[in-house]
This record gives C-alpha cells, sequence and structure tokens, in this order.
C-alpha cells in the first residue's frame, strides 16, 4: 500500500519529534488544519510546501512522492571512510527488463587502476564501457560520496553510479 501525502506529514512530523500544535504552530495555522492533512481530508496550500520540507529537512519532490533520492555529497576528510570500506556500485536497468548490478570495492578498483588490469564487470558491460574509472576514484578520493551518475536514455534504459 502506498503511503499517501497525509501519511508522509505525519511520519516526518514525527521523526523530528513535533506534536501536530508545533508544526501548525511554526506554519502559522490551527492544529486541526494538520490534523486534516494527516487523516487526508484536505492537503496543505501549494505555498506551504517549500516551508515544510525545509522543517522536515527533506525535498519537495521527496514530500509529495515518498521516494528519496540519494544524494551526492561531498564528506570532510575527518569524516571519509577508509577505501576498504567503500563500494562502487552500478545498477543498469534496461528496457526490456535486464538488470545489471555491479558492486566492487574501491580498494579492487584503485589496485586495477594501478596495474593498469580491466575489470569485466565494467568493461565487458557496453553500458558501462564509457565509466571512467579514474575519475571516480579522484573523486571519492576528494570525498564525493552519493549519486555520481544518474542517465535515463530516450530507449527506456537506466544507468545509475553511486559509491556508498
Amino acid at each position: 500500500m502506498e503511503k499517501t501525502l497525509g501519511n508522509r506529514i505525519a511520519q516526518y512530523r514525527r521523526e523530528k519529534s513535533l506534536t501536530q500544535e508545533d508544526l501548525a504552530r511554526t506554519l502559522n495555522l490551527s492544529a486541526q488544519a494538520v490534523s486534516k492533512w494527516e487523516n487526508d481530508q484536505t492537503c496543505p496550500d501549494i505555498s506551504l510546501l517549500p516551508k515544510l520540507a525545509e522543517i522536515f529537512g527533506i525535498t519537495v519532490d521527496e514530500l509529495l512522492s515518498g521516494k528519496k533520492e540519494p544524494e551526492v555529497r561531498i564528506v570532510p576528510a575527518a569524516e571519509q571512510k577508509k577505501p576498504e570500506e567503500m563500494l562502487l556500485c552500478i545498477d543498469v536497468l534496461s528496457a526490456n527488463g535486464d538488470r545489471v548490478r555491479v558492486r566492487l570495492p574501491m580498494v579492487l578498483i584503485e589496485m586495477a587502476i594501478q596495474m593498469n588490469m580491466e575489470l569485466p564487470q565494467i568493461t565487458g558491460n557496453d553500458a558501462l564501457k564509457s565509466i571512467d574509472l579514474k575519475q571516480v576514484l579522484e573523486l571519492v578520493h576528494h570525498g564525493v560520496m552519493g549519486n555520481l551518475v544518474e542517465v535515463d536514455s530516450a530507449d527506456g534504459d537506466s544507468v545509475r553510479v553511486f559509491v556508498e
């Protein structure tokens, strides 16, 4: 069962340890208005969506759809994981339903680059041949994490490259 906007508002409000009264006060509304949203009797005015998203620490897209998109972020050096704790993840979903999921330790990629080795998991797949692993590794060394590339082609294929 898909969550409704009202369910999501209630969930995000609780995650922030806010009561309906707290949220209503922040938005200059009545607690009854928030209650009606959460019970799917009404929806918030469109002009309130950015403020709601800000309060909940999410995007308006996430508030409306319930889908959280992984973000690209730069992790400060003191908080960065060691390469042996990180994975390069590549997901390919073809229009005809084929799915390729590659999970490679970053340390393996680093060693392969240093030794001028090819990684058949990547170079053996047409959709992945254009991925520049040296550039990915360089980004990781600079603290970049999350979605690096996301492509949806006109013919229905999608490719997502991310580091976790």
